[in-house]
């Protein structure tokens, strides 16, 4: 049987190119592409992937609380991290959220094989070169690092900032989420008020430099 693969990242060169060298393997098959949170978070539920491979920063939701939607909704997909963030935050927060994998984009493939099969089999598997620093810093950073936006924000919050941060309106927010336009406001006020930022320039710098949303 040959391991169903989903590719979850908003570049279409980037799919293509892992496409190609993943439908070389004689035991994968990709039976999808998604490229925002919600499409791929709908996608396992119908793909029923045995292994996804996640980029964090993706438009509407980021991969890490896509992530964690999959694992709520008790998939039994295992999620590799795909992503260019090397800092050992984004890392701890992936693994927080369920992913079973981390790897960076640049990884040579035979590495990318070899974690795919290592996950699907149930095994954990993180980049050689942040490996050991995870595991020797992890304790530590999770004392002294300050908060990330995964801890500072809620779930609902972060989707919030997510839409702010690509220019949403607050009537196309309420509409994209399904609230009311009071709820948006009061979650925009509960954002600026909990970063201490309060205007939408310096909030979509926030939400870059924590990988919420892409730069293009």
């Amino acid at each position: 049987m040959k391991l169903k693969i989903l590719l979850a990242d908003d570049h279409r060169l980037f799919r293509d190119g892992l496409r190609n060298l993943l439908d070389k393997q004689a035991d994968m098959e990709v039976v999808g592409e998604t490229s925002d949170g919600p499409q791929t978070v709908i996608a396992v539920l119908e793909k029923k992937p045995h292994v996804i491979l996640m980029d964090i920063s993706m438009p509407n939701l980021n991969g890490i609380d896509a992530t964690r939607k999959i694992i709520a909704d008790n998939s039994s997909s295992r999620i590799i991290m795909l992503s260019m963030h090397s800092d050992q935050k984004f890392v701890i927060e992936s693994l927080k959220a369920g992913a079973s994998g981390y790897l960076l984009k640049d990884c040579a493939i035979d590495e990318l094989i070899v974690a795919i099969r290592a996950v699907a089999a149930g095994q954990l598997y993180l980049a050689k070169e942040i490996e050991k620093a995870v595991i020797k810093d992890y304790l530590k950073l999770a004392e002294s690092k300050p908060d990330s936006v995964f801890s500072a924000l809620s779930a609902r919050e972060r989707e919030v900032l997510q839409l702010l941060a690509r220019g949403f309106t607050t009537k196309e927010m309420a509409s994209e989420l399904h609230v009311s336009i009071k709820t948006v406001e009061t979650h925009r006020k509960q954002i600026m008020d909990k970063l201490g930022i309060h205007s939408i320039a310096q909030l979509t710098k926030y939400a870059i430099r924590e990988g919420l949303t892409p730069l293009d």
